[in-house]
């Protein structure tokens, strides 16, 4: 078996990859995704995320080889939007699972660290000894007025966030290319997270669900890339039956261009006030496992 030493880091991976309407198996080559006549390669040591969509299946081979190659492999709705399932993390070592769950456990720690997600998001001193329901009201205000600027500068109509996920065709476009592209950094950030061995459940903004410190890290960047990208694409495809799609590649891009997969790990040391842990270490690389799914 090939040692873990030799792949690549995280910050080093290219972003996620969406499949769907097609079967995830392996052949002598490596992985590849069967698709009607077509045979597509998939380059798992190279990958965070792959995000597996409706009509897929995915054998235990296939499986077997994304873990081992520390590639996060998630089940998800159609375009990648809804997450049903995930695999497990891509180390062995519980030490940043135990330091973030005394984080979150102390009022007082998780306060400060809810604090320094909001001055990372937004540039901007708050007193250290507001509450909580402060800082998700301040946060609030900002959002909506990042809404409203990308809505003037790219001449998209905006009535807020409003979608259903049991009724998705009937969000107007703009809600659902924010919703796509969102999916796209919740996985990219989900790997990152687990990567790392930090849980995905426990978050310090956003709480009681098996991903808020996903949503909690996500929302870090989403002004300055999802938000911006699903204005932009929406201003341009919102007619276009593939509009989930165009959104799906230019984030890809945006990502790349914003450096996300190389500053995920740091930003998320310094938001946790722990700055000289970054991530990954060759002792914790030893032994791990991961897998996980995002789209095209």
């Amino acid at each position: 078996m090939r040692t873990l030493h030799e792949l690549p880091r995280f910050r080093d991976r290219w972003s996620y990859l969406y499949l769907e309407m097609g079967r995830l198996d392996v052949d002598a080559n490596g992985l590849v995704f069967h698709q009607g006549d077509k045979f597509i390669p998939v380059p798992i040591d190279q990958l965070a995320v792959v995000m597996l969509g409706p009509g897929s299946t995915v054998t235990h081979a296939a499986v077997k080889s994304l873990s081992s190659n520390n590639c996060l492999l998630a089940w998800t709705g159609q375009d990648g939007v809804r997450l049903y399932a995930a695999s497990i993390g891509g180390t062995y070592s519980a030490r940043r699972l135990i330091r973030q769950a005394a984080l979150v456990s102390d009022e007082f720690k998780r306060l400060e660290v809810a604090w320094r997600m909001y001055r990372f998001r937004f540039n901007e001193n708050i007193p250290p000894v507001i509450s909580l329901e402060s800082i998700r009201g301040m946060e609030g205000l900002r959002v909506r007025h990042t809404y409203s600027e990308a809505s003037a500068k790219y001449g998209v109509e905006w009535k807020g966030r409003n979608y259903d996920q049991d009724n998705w065709n009937n969000g107007d476009p703009i809600n659902r290319a924010l919703s796509a592209a969102n999916a796209c950094l919740y996985g990219v950030c989900h790997a990152g997270i687990v990567s790392a061995g930090y849980s995905a459940g426990l978050g310090f903004v956003h709480t009681g669900k098996m991903l808020s410190f996903v949503y909690d890290i996500a929302d870090l960047y989403k002004t300055e890339t999802t938000i911006p990208v699903a204005f932009q694409i929406t201003s341009e495809h919102a007619n276009d039956k593939d509009l989930e799609r165009f959104i799906r590649i230019e984030c890809r891009k945006k990502f790349q261009e914003f450096k996300l997969m190389e500053r995920l790990l740091p930003d998320i040391a310094e938001v946790l006030g722990v700055g000289d842990d970054t991530g990954e270490s060759p002792d914790e690389l030893e032994g791990r496992i991961v897998t996980l799914a995002v789209g095209t």
